[in-house]
């Protein structure tokens, strides 16, 4: 075997190892997300929970086995392949509580009142004008109900402008901003705190009880 074939070779292994590497951590990070996300909202059998900007599903499966046959779990999205993507994955994970909704940019196309609990994972600094949504956030809790946000902070300054907290360096948002545009849109902080890696955050806020 010449020495080309042999580099080509370890290549594509290196690829392969890092694929599956990338693939594992991927996997932890949701693992350790989902556990912080059932004791910081506290849940349990018979809940209510969205999942709101679901990827792909991952969490959304975690969620609706916590809450179990009884509870439900409603997992939003932007775009048809995305909401194909979650229906693949739950269908396949054998759930039979989950009800899938086409996102929007600014609501979350709930029903008022629905929720006991919303998980936002890394979403949040995608919104474009998070005034409007986190009014829609609030509508879909029930009173006493709890809002989760985990997201990550950017790797310089921090924009002023919503719209661009998904670009380039800025791409990001602090937990501080998280808190206070949340605390403006009637939500009461319950918990903020830093995740094992850097930049990283979870905030619990509570829709006050009417």
């Amino acid at each position: 075997m010449n020495q080309l074939r042999r580099l080509a070779l370890l290549m594509v292994g290196l690829a392969g190892m890092a694929a599956f590497v990338g693939t594992a951590n991927a996997q932890d990070e949701f693992a350790s997300d989902a556990a912080r996300l059932v004791t910081g909202l506290k849940l349990e059998a018979g809940m209510t929970v969205a999942d709101i900007g679901a990827g792909g599903g991952q969490l959304t499966v975690a969620l609706a086995r916590e809450v179990g046959p009884s509870g439900r779990v409603y997992a939003t999205e932007l775009g048809a392949d995305r909401l194909r993507a979650i229906r693949q994955t739950t269908d396949s994970a054998g759930l039979k509580n989950v009800s899938v909704v086409e996102a929007h940019a600014t609501r979350t196309n709930l029903p008022e009142r629905c929720c006991d609990a919303l998980v936002l994972r890394r979403v949040y600094h995608h919104f474009g004008s998070p005034r409007l949504m986190n009014a829609s956030l609030r509508q879909s809790l029930k009173p006493g109900g709890l809002l989760a946000v985990i997201d990550f902070a950017p790797d310089s300054a921090e924009s002023a402008d919503p719209s661009e907290r998904d670009t380039g360096d800025q791409h990001g948002v602090t937990s501080a901003t998280v808190v206070r545009e949340l605390s403006q849109a009637g939500f009461e902080l319950v918990a903020a705190a830093e995740g094992t890696r850097p930049g990283r955050f979870m905030v619990v806020v509570r829709r006050p009880a009417d």
